[in-house]
């Protein structure tokens, strides 16, 4: 008997989907997903290739074993997944959160099972750290433009950071963000963080509402989206910028 329509419900909710975002995925209708989780239709061949290439299975895997199974075989989706991932280890995996999973990353940043199931690569000239991509939306680090992929270095204490270096600022209050980082002397429970875009202006947060940090390393966009400045937009830019790091300086002494 096939186990399609329980592995598809079991990898549906292993991702966090309703079934009208599994649908959408798959390019069919939701009531299609209702009847193969629910046993009364059997999925075509065409949907099950999809979500085989989605989820790194078999078709065999997928039709006759139940995916969801735990045990010391090592058999399960789970397990098979942690031993990819184990096994390709020294190959510096880079994990990649879109923007569709910031919202899943600020509360799961710190579960494996979420991680694991992240898509990954991995970029020749990044070895022996500890990385992981963010896509940005928005204009607030012009000249690197919305869509790009900051692929950032894990820094694990706020100690380690360093005035005016760009990261990936994964907060409670603010999510994921890409900013220059600015700490004070005056109030160490607090950060500035500054735009590239001097139309934003700099705003703080509490460092205890700080989870994760990661320093930009590398730039990842497409080059029909690379910003190109004049000399007069490039004048003001150094203008605002200075005047941002004077008010800074004054309310840090």
């Amino acid at each position: 008997m096939s186990r399609a329509g329980l592995n598809l419900k079991y990898l549906r909710k292993l991702r966090g989907w309703t079934q009208e975002e599994f649908a959408n995925k798959l390019n069919i209708k939701r009531s299609l997903i209702g009847a193969y989780e629910e046993e009364r239709a059997d999925p075509r061949l065409e949907v099950l290739e999809i979500v085989a290439d989605m989820f790194k299975l078999s078709l065999d895997e997928l039709l006759l074993q139940d995916v969801s199974t735990s045990g010391s075989s090592g058999n399960n989706y789970l397990a098979k997944r942690r031993q990819q991932k184990m096994m390709s280890a020294d190959r510096n995996l880079i994990h990649f959160v879109p923007v569709k999973a910031a919202a899943g990353y600020l509360s799961s940043y710190a579960d494996s099972e979420f991680i694991d199931e992240l898509n990954t690569f991995t970029l020749p000239m990044l070895s022996g750290g500890n990385y992981r991509a963010f896509e940005i939306i928005g204009d607030s680090m012009l000249p690197t433009p919305s869509g790009s992929i900051i692929v950032g270095e894990k820094v694990e204490s706020l100690d380690d950071v360093k005035n005016n270096l760009a990261y990936i600022v994964v907060s409670r209050n603010e999510g994921i963000v890409y900013k220059r980082i600015v700490k004070s002397n005056r109030a160490k429970n607090k950060v500035s963080l500054v735009s590239d875009n001097p139309s934003y202006q700099p705003y703080q947060v509490n460092t205890e509402d700080i989870v994760e940090l990661w320093l930009a390393q590398v730039v990842i966009g497409k080059v029909t989206q690379q910003q190109r400045w004049d000399v007069n937009t490039l004048a003001n830019l150094v203008n605002n910028l200075q005047d941002q790091v004077s008010t800074l300086k004054k309310k840090m002494n």
